[in-house]
């Protein structure tokens, strides 16, 4: 392998500080558009529960794709907004927060991950969330196949809930 492939695979304990560093990049406080920034800790029970799909470019991590169980982040009061608005199946998940670094923007990557996602989680529904002024995400999660099923405000932002079934 070279350092200009790059591979679409499931995170592994190695990739968590390529995970966390990319997290803080596209932080709103930085001028990304995440709405959050999870501890290690979380991000570490995650990775077992749940499939996290990572892209790396030789061992740099160039983008991620979490999910979580509805009940890892019930504590989590914009996720309790999200099902307050859409309650989805009883065995949805949580998708989402996804991260595409800014120099591998455009490539497709977010597509690879999710396709890689729902070869892993075949016929789960998953269910997310997307300020509806975040347009390029919007597009892209649209492009996939996602289809818009709600809406909520949450800390004066307006947010679309999007909902697909694996």
């Amino acid at each position: 392998m070279t350092n200009h492939e790059t591979i679409v695979t499931r995170a592994t304990d190695s990739d968590l500080d390529g995970i966390l560093e990319l997290q803080a990049e596209n932080q709103a406080a930085r001028g990304g558009s995440l709405s959050a920034s999870l501890p290690r800790s979380r991000v570490m029970d995650m990775m077992k529960e749940m499939p996290l799909i990572v892209s790396r470019r030789g061992e740099r991590v160039t983008a991620f794709l979490m999910t979580t169980s509805r009940a890892m982040n019930a504590d989590l009061p914009i996720v309790q907004a999200m099902f307050a608005a859409y309650h989805g199946a009883p065995d949805a998940y949580v998708y989402g927060p996804i991260c595409v670094g800014e120099q591998e923007r455009g490539k497709g990557l977010a597509q690879k991950l999710f396709a890689d996602l729902r070869r892993l989680e075949p016929g789960r529904e998953g269910v997310l969330f997307i300020r509806t002024d975040n347009e390029a995400s919007l597009r892209a999660h649209l492009k996939m196949g996602m289809k818009e099923v709600a809406g909520f405000s949450f800390n004066g932002s307006d947010y679309a809930v999007f909902s697909y079934i694996g």
